[in-house]
């Protein structure tokens, strides 16, 4: 009941943002003037808020960290191999069944169910995410692609204001750097319009999804929403990991798609997929995300 409670809003958001875009009410424009202070004001600073009072001094925890991240590269290896060889070019369906929507729907869910301590554990993984995801694709672009590796484009992929807004964050903690009140107060407040923005942006933004549910953006579709929660419960079984951890990780793992990465698909068809199964993860995470909370409440 909890995890229904909780769920029902982020995605009552995301419909809402749905409807208003399909209905005109907001257009291109005031999407993506929306979007431009959800993702480069708002966003930032929630995450530069939660690092900073995150537990950074007690170090990074390698077990709850191996126990999210490396079913994520098992998913990520197996999805590539699995569809490489039909491919003509490398393109970012591993990506898509193993990079979650951790900064929106994750921060909403963790929030809701497990409070700070939760959200402690989910700045921790935030702090990894994208950095090693990314870097995963941009090596398997350059070894399994044409292209050679070149750091500028990992670098522009990691160079925005969300990550930023984590490193600021990560820096002041570590360094205990004191903070003026005023200043504070003012990124609390931006942070705090950042979850309802930010989650009409992307109901907004499915509503521009063509949602073509081919045998590709199933398969892909079926690696996140269950094989990715599932290596990560059992991996949480082996290492000894339950209660609150458990279920954060979880969790997260049973995020949807996450639309970052669409930056990294290079033609028509590779976008159609990505996108189709960014959207066909969202609509059923309405009804796997409960169940997979359950799950690892119960075993």
């Amino acid at each position: 009941m909890a995890a229904a409670q909780t769920i029902l809003p982020v995605f009552l958001l995301i419909l809402l943002g749905y409807i208003l875009a399909r209905r005109g009410t907001l257009d291109a424009h005031a999407n993506k003037a929306l979007g431009g202070l959800a993702f480069k004001i708002f966003m930032p600073m929630v995450l530069f808020t939660g690092m900073i009072n995150a537990p950074l001094h007690e170090g990074l925890n390698l077990t709850l960290l191996a126990a999210y991240f490396v079913p994520a590269l098992l998913i990520f290896a197996a999805v590539n191999l699995l569809l490489h060889r039909h491919l003509p070019q490398t393109a970012p369906f591993g990506l898509t069944a193993a990079f979650g929507n951790n900064a929106l729907i994750g921060l909403a869910m963790v929030a809701g169910l497990y409070g700070n301590a939760g959200l402690v554990l989910l700045f921790t993984v935030l702090a990894v995410h994208s950095l090693l995801l990314f870097s995963a694709q941009s090596v398997y672009d350059s070894f399994a692609g044409s292209e050679p590796f070149k750091p500028s484009v990992l670098i522009a992929s990691l160079a925005n204001p969300m990550i930023i807004g984590l490193l600021l964050g990560t820096a002041v903690n570590l360094t205990d750097l004191p903070l003026p009140g005023w200043s504070m107060k003012l990124a609390t407040w931006l942070a705090q319009a950042a979850l309802p923005c930010a989650l009409i942006v992307l109901g907004a933004n499915l509503s521009g999804f063509r949602l073509r549910p081919t045998k590709r953006v199933v398969g892909i579709t079926a690696a996140k929403l269950v094989a990715m929660p599932l290596l990560v419960l059992l991996t949480c079984m082996l290492l000894s990991i339950d209660g609150l951890p458990r279920g954060v990780l979880v969790l997260m793992a049973a995020n949807p798609s996450g639309v970052n990465v669409l930056g990294f698909a290079r033609s028509a068809e590779d976008r159609h997929t990505t996108s189709s199964a960014i959207c066909l993860t969202t609509l059923l995470s309405m009804a796997t995300l409960p169940l997979w909370i359950w799950i690892a409440s119960v075993v």
